[in-house]
């Protein structure tokens, strides 16, 4: 029998090729993470008790077992790995100390890497919300998440102001992030201190939008500079704008929409400042939502031809905006729980954990996806508490192999599937008018 703190694999097996992965394997396979550490250098020199292919799906672990410690992680790694009593070789589990410098030779890139490589759109036509008309919905917003409170932390990411002058309890990490609206995938993101601002993050992660889209984003996001950047790529925009933003009715359409420019300076005559845009301009009418009631909100849209897409659509299609602030929530408030703070103390450390939180939260998401195709049904009807759960049995029950994975893919549809749920549904506001000034 193995000591405590030992356990028994096949011999002639590492217990790094025997951890299990379950349901993770399914998005992240073990051959894109050899090529992505050979892509970022990160192959380690000798042999190790600790590969980085290994610390790789640690730190993802971290992110399932969010309260646990670093060798409850590990333990929760080979918990589901069974051994017999002979013709096979005791391995001890690694210290915290050990597993916390392979950490730091692995570094935040290769989790980096593997978001960017491995999370891409995955919402189809069928996918109910996934699309409006041709354009598949995503949407931008930022969030941020606190850190441990360290100096080397504190030195690097900063805090908030408070209303008493203070700074926040903890340093604070912020991401700008691009979610689906059908799938609630984040499949772009940036991150930096909390000193860099929304819509410098946001012009980091331009690059991820395509010809097809139609990029949803909230007032804060709607200067110049990102959404003539935003537009340059072919992605169609739906932003809302600023109160206080100058907005030329240029010509007036017969849907109520009018054309006009956002400006960046003052002067006009420098076309190179200007960006063409059409306004819908509307109120709602909703009891339920205090000051609601006759206030107008005004989007601008790269979508010059109102038959392509009517004011009176556009307008009531701006509240998917608002499926990013739930995927926020899946990531802050379910994932990592309320209130936990991201337990590594260096900054290197941090963007590795965020990194990793990122790419379960995709895995989890792809298994919802997965499950609510096979069952047809919306996604929105199946619920991320419960599959994060089956994830995290997935990995303690020793599921890795090519049998074994499909097994915990079928394990884990089927109760996602058993008692699928009718979310609670904002009431829907009324469009009473949609009319240029």
């Amino acid at each position: 029998m193995p000591r405590a703190g030992q356990v028994r694999v096949p011999s002639g097996q590492r217990l790094s090729d025997r951890v299990a992965l379950g349901v993770l394997t399914a998005t992240f396979p073990r051959a894109l993470v050899d090529e992505v550490i050979d892509a970022t250098g990160r192959r380690e020199q000798r042999n190790r008790l600790l590969p980085a292919h290994l610390v790789t799906y640690y730190v993802m672990a971290m992110s399932l077992f969010s309260s646990a410690g670093y060798e409850e992680v590990m333990a929760s790694l080979t918990e589901g790995l069974s051994w017999a009593s002979d013709g096979q070789d005791s391995y001890e589990m690694p210290s915290q100390v050990a597993i916390s410098k392979a950490r730091a030779r692995l570094g935040p890139e290769p989790l980096a890497e593997l978001f960017s490589r491995a999370c891409a759109p995955m919402g189809t036509v069928g996918t109910p919300g996934g699309f409006y008309r041709d354009w598949r919905l995503v949407s931008i917003d930022a969030a941020t998440i606190d850190v441990a409170d360290t100096p080397a932390n504190a030195g690097v990411f900063g805090r908030a102001g408070t209303g008493r002058g203070e700074g926040s309890a903890f340093p604070q990490l912020r991401i700008v992030a691009l979610g689906e609206c059908g799938t609630h995938a984040i499949i772009a993101a940036a991150m930096d201190s909390y000193d860099v601002g929304e819509v410098t993050l946001a012009k980091r992660m331009v690059s991820a939008l395509a010809p097809g889209m139609l990029v949803l984003a909230d007032r804060g996001f709607t200067a110049h500079p990102l959404f003539a950047a935003a537009a340059d790529t072919g992605a169609d925009l739906l932003w809302r704008a600023k109160t206080n933003a100058v907005l030329p009715v240029l010509e007036r359409l017969p849907d109520g929409s009018f054309r006009s420019e956002l400006v960046a300076t003052a002067d006009k005559a420098t076309r190179e400042h200007v960006q063409g845009v059409r306004v819908v301009e509307y109120a709602i009418d909703d009891a339920g939502r205090a000051g609601a009631t006759g206030a107008r909100y005004r989007l601008v849209t790269t979508i010059t031809d109102p038959a392509r897409a009517p004011a009176g659509e556009l307008a009531a299609l701006y509240a998917q905006r608002w499926e990013i602030e739930s995927i926020f929530d899946e990531l802050g408030t379910h994932q990592r729980g309320p209130r936990v703070v991201l337990r590594s103390r260096t900054p290197d450390g941090v963007y590795q954990e965020a990194w990793g939180y990122l790419c379960v939260h995709y895995a989890i998401r792809a298994l919802i996806h997965s499950a609510a195709r096979h069952g047809d049904l919306d996604p929105d009807r199946i619920s991320f508490t419960r599959a994060l759960h089956a994830t995290r049995r997935s990995v303690r029950t020793g599921l890795d192999g090519a049998v074994n994975l499909t097994q915990a893919l079928r394990r884990a549809t089927s109760e996602l599937l058993a008692r699928p749920y009718c979310p609670s549904a904002g009431r829907a506001p009324t469009l009473v008018s949609c009319a240029a000034r």
